[in-house]
């Protein structure tokens, strides 16, 4: 028996909803659909363990294909039906995992064996669309994010994401520096940097932990290290946790004193790029080299069941509703080993963590 959570659902409830619809739908940065924007589906692929499966839409039949010999035909409507019945199962359903016996007969008889298809990159789903303005067709991977479970995560928190900041202007001593350890809050480490700030300390961007992921952020742009920094120490330290929010902080604040005369919108931009990379491939411990593995961009599955495309075709819309649904949010501090005093080389260094995820 096949059992998932709601974000696993989504990924088969999406391949159901897309051959139904015969077509995908562009969204906007506030997560509605562009009417005027859309791609007609030639066929969607999909590789299982051991097999490799086309799925052509022609006219109101699909026809599935198992390493490219025809295998069935089976009505558009029927997928259609399917994916009605498969949302209406994924709303109701409780805990954790769960299994959908009828939807997994109907999967198995269609040749989808499993609810996350084989992959080796950040491509949930390949899909043959045709582009109305070049008249040409291309085979695009996306990344599939659904609102009918729990936030998707964009970047997730680990060792590597952790970034190294020094305290300045003060020298706590060892009485100081047990005691702001011990705070155990429900915002412990948001009360631990007020307490090193009570003791007349600034928390002062000094490395990461990762020189891959550093270097990463370089090769997007040279000042992203300083700009995630600071984004990262803007979140602990505050009430704001949204990524369009805090860039709103920054542009305010200027910390890396941009010439703002003419209202350039210097930390959008490069936060923007930095978001579209992360989101097509860019991983922290892994060395970026600048090529997306999610070619087409991301598929949401909305409450409302509704699958709207972001392409990175539409470049701004894909940038604008990554900047308008994501928000930083704090992962185990015991785990990757972050918030609290430690001694490093003479300095007393305090160590942050970034994790993104989307907002629902």
């Amino acid at each position: 028996m096949i059992t998932g959570n709601k974000g696993e659902w989504s990924e088969i409830y999406a391949l159901f909803k897309l051959m139904g619809d015969k077509q995908i739908f562009a969204g906007n940065a506030d997560l509605n659909r562009i009417e005027t924007l859309f791609y007609p589906i030639i066929k969607i692929l999909r590789s299982e363990a051991t097999n490799n499966f086309e799925y052509a839409i022609n006219n109101d039949l699909v026809f599935i294909s198992e390493n490219e010999e025809e295998r069935m035909r089976i009505s558009v409507k029927t997928f259609k039906e399917q994916a009605t019945y498969l949302l209406a199962e994924i709303k109701k359903s409780t805990g954790s995992s769960f299994a959908i016996p009828e939807t997994e007969r109907f999967m198995q008889s269609v040749k989808c064996l499993s609810l996350k298809a084989k992959s080796k990159n950040k491509s949930d789903i390949r899909i043959v669309v045709h582009d109305l303005k070049t008249h040409n067709q291309s085979l695009l991977g996306f990344s599939i994010k659904s609102q009918l479970g729990e936030p998707s995560t964009l970047l997730n928190a680990s060792i590597p994401t952790n970034i190294i900041y020094e305290i300045i202007n003060t020298k706590i001593n060892t009485i100081g520096v047990t005691e702001i350890n011990s705070i155990s809050t429900k915002y412990k480490i948001r009360d631990r940097i007020a307490e090193i700030g009570r003791l007349k300390g600034n928390l002062s961007f000094f490395d990461f932990e990762s020189s891959v992921f550093k270097n990463n952020l370089i090769l997007i742009d040279s000042c992203l290290p300083k700009i995630i920094a600071e984004i990262v120490k803007i979140f602990y330290s505050s009430r704001l946790n949204t990524i369009k929010d805090i860039v709103g902080k920054l542009e305010i604040d200027n910390p890396l004193r941009y010439d703002t005369q003419h209202s350039h919108k210097f930390y959008e931009y490069k936060v923007k790029r930095f978001l579209t990379d992360v989101a097509l491939g860019m991983m922290p411990a892994t060395v970026w080299t600048g090529i997306y593995d999610a070619t087409g961009g991301y598929l949401v599955v909305k409450e409302d069941g509704d699958v709207l495309c972001y392409h990175i075709y539409n470049k701004n819309e894909f940038e604008n509703y990554l900047f308008s649904n994501t928000k930083l949010e704090t992962a185990s501090s015991t785990k990757h080993k972050f918030g609290f005093i430690e001694e490093s080389d003479g300095r007393q260094i305090f160590k942050l963590n970034l994790q993104i995820r989307f907002v629902n």
